[in-house]
């Protein structure tokens, strides 16, 4: 997949470009939905299936009433577009520059001329141009006038939800209320976090057995507080294991920390990059009465981790 992240190098048109426009936080499967419709659509062109997204998300540039935590920050996203087969990603840098332009520039200028689109697949509810003054009825006159094909894309619904819509609100919801699940039903994969490990209070190993990765987020979005069982991505290996995120109350620190122990695994991995994938969660974070009553629960968990987890190691 060929990455621009600038407009400007963009030197001739694309061979019919199908394109498809969003933020597309989480490439969840509704996402991943209007991917392959792209590339089925460029594929009957001929032509070159394209997605275009932006960094930062553009309510951190316009919003100033704060915003919720990404899902997937741009490494990941980039990963996720790639694996489902569109052909160049477009990362336009959002600016307020950018988010002054007209919609017809938009359209004609960038899209058209410099792009090369014959074809745009979007949403219902796809806005563009300054201040959103662009949707779906004036897109489909500039077609008319500019020659290319506007189609309008089916929102993705699961009858395991109520027939609702499948959303990144909704995912991020889900992640927060530990609904992991769930979440990850709607991604088509696990939620994943990534972070580097880092020195922490080293207590898992001298005082209860059990070493633990101390792992400095790189992403916003946090799992609700709780004990996970989840598989940890190093170096192109899974090892299954159990993460601990919250404040270790039977310790009385207060300190917010994610902790992963990593089940038969060995090795110094400190500065290291890892990524952990939440399957399911098992218990809230409690404070317990004695170290020894927190070792026995520890002991419990790694049990019904190693049972969930089981059937993703066969």
């Amino acid at each position: 997949m060929r990455i621009i992240q600038d407009l400007e190098t963009i030197e001739a048109p694309f061979k019919s470009a199908v394109i498809t426009i969003g933020n597309f936080d989480g490439v969840h499967i509704g996402h991943q939905a209007l991917f392959h419709e792209v590339i089925e659509r460029a594929d009957t062109l001929d032509g070159t299936a394209i997605a275009m997204t932006f960094d930062p998300h553009p309510i951190r540039v316009i919003s100033k009433n704060g915003h919720p935590p990404l899902i997937t920050l741009v490494e990941q996203k980039t990963e996720l577009i790639e694996k489902v087969g569109i052909d160049v990603l477009i990362c336009v840098p959002f600016t307020m520059d950018f988010a002054a332009l007209s919609a017809r520039h938009f359209v004609e200028d960038i899209l058209v001329k410099r792009i090369g689109m014959k074809v745009i697949i979007v949403g219902q509810d796809y806005t563009f141009g300054n201040r959103r003054e662009g949707n779906v009825d004036l897109l489909m006159q500039y077609a008319d006038e500019l020659g290319f094909e506007v189609i309008v894309a089916d929102w993705i619904q699961s009858s395991r939800f109520g027939n609702n819509r499948i959303s990144s609100t909704a995912i991020r919801k889900l992640v927060m209320n530990g609904q992991m699940r769930r979440a990850g039903k709607m991604l088509g994969r696990n939620y994943q976090i990534r972070g580097t490990v880092a020195r922490g209070r080293d207590r898992g190993g001298k005082l209860l057995g059990v070493p633990t990765a101390n792992i400095s987020l790189y992403d916003e979005l946090c799992p609700r507080v709780g004990v996970y069982a989840v598989i940890v991505n190093y170096e192109g290996k899974r090892y299954p294991g159990v993460a601990n995120i919250g404040y270790s109350p039977t310790f009385d620190d207060h300190v917010f920390t994610v902790e992963a122990h990593i089940l038969n695994f060995k090795k110094d991995i400190y500065g290291e990059k890892i990524m952990v994938d939440f399957v399911q969660r098992l218990r809230d974070e409690k404070k317990f009465s004695s170290i020894d009553e927190l070792a026995e629960q520890i002991s419990q968990d790694i049990a019904d981790g190693r049972e969930i987890l089981a059937p993703h190691f066969k």
